[in-house]
């Protein structure tokens, strides 16, 4: 592996507090052995051990590493989602090499193939600490074995339920996203909000978080339509909204694609409602240029760093990098600024993950509560013009 540049200058500040030394390699999960050499050549004689000394035994696994922390990647690499768990492999890489770390080596297991199976394997080579899984049953299946072994488990999902026994979670939260934005829209006056959400558990929980948000926030929810995700099922839930109240602005919890149908129906009876969506928004690349969402507002991380994180991406892999490919990077950011605390050979420090000041990342600050879930500081953005544009920027840190 080529020895990696120095980072731009945007990427020295991102990561001050890491480490900085030479490149690293960074290990693999096989070994190649030769298959063998010629029969005519001679085996070497055998040499007799030193009296008083005995041969070290042969020890199954990675061999031990004394000089750097062993840590575990689960993603999945085979399977339908072997894209995005490469994509996340590929970000850790990447940090690796603008951090020039030689304190942290990271193994990767595939979880397609059974991510309770990927665990008992990282645990039996010597890894404490495991980054992943990606799916929130796989970080369900993984928790009770690494706690078993007191190996923390800092997953890629964003189902809050997945978090605790030793599990925590980093993936962006629908209702951090939803009590974002229906602050900000407080804040600029609405107080009646009406919300179209999907049956099945995202729109569960999206629901809960809408209601107690605009409950918090001192407003009142007149309407408020479930529907099956199909054709035409969210444009008949429009037609359910009343016709006469006057709601001022309203949610839908789905992605920019499915909102965008919608609008043109709402539209009929509500010509001047704000349209609000939620953090599955800024994973469409072409949100912006979506004319029917003009005018629109999300909350979600900042986007600032992960462009230029992204062209990166696309100059060394070839191709474009999975949005949540992110999560991967900042782990190992977080992974390499604990490491100053963290002696080689003992058990990770699981405390310094709820320190109240957190850590930064390309997706700006976030931290974990007593929960085990990562509360994030997010941006709001309108659709303008053919882009976003940030109306209400992201707290840099946390007080």
């Amino acid at each position: 592996m080529a020895e990696a540049a120095t980072g731009p200058q945007w990427m020295r500040r991102l990561i001050r507090t890491s480490v900085v030394a030479g490149a690293m390699l960074l290990a693999g999960c096989q070994t190649l052995v030769p298959r063998g050499v010629p029969d005519r050549v001679p085996p070497p004689p055998k040499q007799q051990p030193t009296p008083g000394t005995r041969p070290e035994p042969v020890q199954p696994g990675i061999p031990e590493d004394t000089q750097r922390h062993r840590v575990a990647l689960l993603v999945p690499l085979s399977g339908p989602n072997a894209g995005v768990g490469q994509s996340i492999a590929n970000a850790t890489q990447l940090a690796l090499l603008d951090s020039r770390s030689e304190q942290v080596r990271i193994t990767t297991y595939d979880t397609a193939t059974g991510a309770a199976a990927a665990a008992q394997r990282a645990l039996a080579d010597g890894n404490r600490l495991i980054l992943g899984p990606l799916l929130s049953e796989d970080v369900r299946a993984v928790a009770p074995i690494a706690k078993r072994a007191g190996v923390p488990v800092l997953s890629y999902s964003n189902d809050a339920s997945a978090a605790g026994n030793g599990a925590y979670v980093m993936g962006y939260s629908p209702s951090q996203s939803i009590t974002r934005v229906v602050d900000y829209a407080k804040q600029t006056g609405i107080t009646s909000f009406a919300g179209l959400v999907p049956t099945g558990v995202y729109g569960q929980r999206a629901s809960t978080a809408f209601l107690r948000a605009v409950e918090s926030a001192g407003g009142q929810v007149v309407s408020l339509q479930t529907y099956n995700r199909g054709n035409g099922g969210i444009a008949a839930a429009v037609t359910r909204l009343p016709k006469n109240s006057p709601y001022q602005a309203v949610l839908i919890a789905d992605s920019a694609g499915t909102a965008a149908t919608a609008v043109p129906v709402l539209r009929r009876d509500a010509a001047t409602a704000r349209v609000l969506g939620t953090e599955l928004w800024n994973t469409d690349s072409a949100v912006g240029g979506n004319a029917a969402l003009n005018g629109a507002w999300f909350a979600s991380v900042s986007d600032g760093l992960y462009r230029q994180y992204a062209a990166k991406y696309r100059t060394r892999f070839g191709n474009a990098p999975y949005r949540l490919s992110s999560l991967g990077y900042d782990s190992v950011l977080l992974t390499i600024r604990i490491a100053r605390d963290w002696k080689v050979g003992e058990r990770f420090p699981e405390s310094k993950l709820t320190e109240s000041t957190g850590f930064a990342g390309l997706d700006g600050a976030f931290r974990f509560g007593r929960d085990g879930i990562a509360e994030r500081a997010l941006e709001v953005q309108e659709v303008r013009g053919g882009a976003t544009v940030t109306v209400s920027p992201a707290p840099r840190a946390f007080d």
